[in-house]
């Protein structure tokens, strides 16, 4: 019988008879990148296969909402995805009242389009940036990311594992801030430094209704410089684009961002079609019309282009980098 254990080899080749050829190693050759087949083969059912996994299975989406009060991150969940889902719709009749510190409260609910399911979480944060003194408000939003980092590391590293470990990290942070008009706040910039470290953080002009065009214009070019000048680095990260393809569109969002949007769920009658949008009496301004707002390119880069991306770099980059010093630490149990 064989072994597996490699074994310990003199400096003397051994002695070969001279009938016995020696032993070459197997060596494997890399053919031609692109090589042509002669006929079909069926390769490309693998997309189908997964598709269809997919649409059993379903797939989870944790999303976090931070921003102070009456910035309308509520109604922007609503209206990203078309349904009830924020923690203020759910829970009709219970009085607004300005938590003393920072409370997150999260909702999960499954939302179905086209046969494909989504298991979507919704964590906001009330309080945050309402008090008075404002100092480290930001913990408890970093201890319950780490938290769910530290949730899945435990069911990682067991033994028995389960076949599918239930994913509560969150995978973007949409951060609203308020429409000044001036500089990001003291309050904005130490949020996204820290933050941006543990986790996908996604800037975005909260009620930017409340802006002119000429106003919103310098105000995101002033948020642009701040974010260079102290080297707060938000998604799409610039260090993580591999395909060149990629880093051209990625190039792209990052001229835009932050995203100045308007959020509404509710529909009003435009030249005879229904479309979402806030009533004023100088007109309606539609959320979905790329002329008004940017909240189609919020849109799309949370769900139809860069959602798989968000999960991606959450799982390789923001919870590897949590494991590997959870694993370093002296005190983990062995």
């Amino acid at each position: 019988g064989s072994s597996l254990e490699p074994e310990e080899r003199s400096m003397e080749p051994p002695a070969v008879p001279e009938e016995e050829e020696e032993e070459v190693p197997l060596s494997v050759t890399p053919g031609p990148v692109g090589c042509q087949l002669f006929g079909y083969v069926g390769i490309e059912a693998v997309l189908d296969q997964m598709k269809i996994k997919t649409m059993k299975t379903g797939f989870e989406f944790n999303i976090m909402v931070v921003g102070q009060s009456g910035l309308g991150k509520s109604t922007m969940v609503n209206t990203l995805f078309k349904s009830k889902v924020s923690r203020k719709s759910s829970q009709p009749g219970q009085e607004e009242r300005i938590p003393k510190t920072v409370q997150l409260q999260s909702i999960t609910h499954v939302i179905e389009e086209r046969g494909v399911k989504m298991q979507l979480t919704v964590t906001d944060t009330p309080g945050f940036g309402d008090q008075i003194n404002n100092e480290n408000c930001w913990d408890p939003i970093i201890k319950y990311i780490n938290e769910q980092y530290e949730r899945y590391l435990r069911e990682e590293i067991l033994i028995t594992r389960k076949r599918k470990i239930p994913d509560t990290r969150v995978h973007g942070c949409v951060y609203f801030v308020p429409p000044t008009g001036h500089w990001l706040r003291p309050l904005d910039l130490e949020f996204m430094r820290r933050l941006s470290k543990i986790v996908n953080v996604v800037p975005v002009i909260a009620k930017a209704d409340t802006l002119t065009l000429e106003e919103r214009a310098e105000f995101k070019q002033r948020i642009q410089e701040d974010l260079k000048t102290h080297a707060i680095s938000v998604y799409p990260q610039e260090d993580f684009d591999q395909d060149p393809e990629d880093r051209a569109l990625n190039d792209r969002i990052r001229e835009e961002i932050p995203f100045a949007v308007v959020g509404a769920d509710q529909e009003h009658q435009v030249n005879g079609k229904r479309v979402l949008g806030r009533k004023t009496k100088w007109g309606i301004i539609e959320v979905e019309n790329p002329a008004h707002c940017e909240f189609p390119l919020l849109r799309d880069l949370l769900i139809r282009s860069h959602l798989q991306d968000l999960k991606d770099i959450t799982h390789n980059v923001h919870y590897e980098s949590y494991r590997v010093r959870r694993l370093n630490e002296s005190n983990w149990p062995g």
